[in-house]
C-alpha cells in the first residue's frame, strides 16, 4: 500500500510539472492558462481549503482537488501540446533527480558544518 502511495504522489508531481508546462506554452490560450495558473498556485500553496492539521479532512481536498484540477486540465489542452509537455517533463524528471542528489549533499554539508561548530563551541 505505501508503495502505491508513493507511485501515485510521483506521477502527481509529473502530472503538475506537465500542467506547468502547459501554462508556460505558447499556443495556450490565455483563459486555459488562468485555469492552469489556478491549479499551479493550489498544488503549491502552503494554505489550502481545509487545513491540514484537521485529520482525514485535511488532505482530502489535496487527494481530491489537485487530480480533478488535472483531470480538467487534460481535457482543456490540446493533445498534442499536452503530449509534448508530458514528453518535456519526462525528460525533466531525469535531470531533476540529479539536482536532488546534488542538493540533499549540499544540506547534509551545511548540517554537518552546523554540528561540527556546536560541539566545537563556537556556536
Amino acid at each position: 500500500m505505501l508503495e502505491n502511495i508513493k507511485l501515485r504522489a510521483k506521477q502527481l508531481k509529473k502530472q503538475i510539472i506537465i500542467v506547468y508546462l502547459a501554462y508556460m506554452h505558447k499556443d495556450v490560450k490565455w483563459y486555459k492558462k488562468a485555469f492552469l495558473l489556478l491549479i499551479l498556485i493550489y498544488a503549491v500553496s502552503p494554505i489550502d481549503l481545509i487545513p491540514d492539521f484537521i485529520p482525514i479532512l485535511g488532505m482530502l481536498d489535496d487527494i481530491i482537488l489537485i487530480p480533478l484540477g488535472i483531470i480538467i486540465a487534460v481535457k482543456i489542452i490540446p493533445e498534442d501540446i499536452w503530449g509534448e509537455c508530458k514528453r518535456t517533463a519526462e525528460n525533466e524528471i531525469r535531470i531533476d533527480d540529479r539536482y536532488k542528489k546534488m542538493g540533499g549533499a549540499l544540506i547534509a554539508l551545511v548540517w554537518a558544518i552546523v554540528l561540527i561548530l556546536v560541539i566545537k563551541g563556537v556556536l
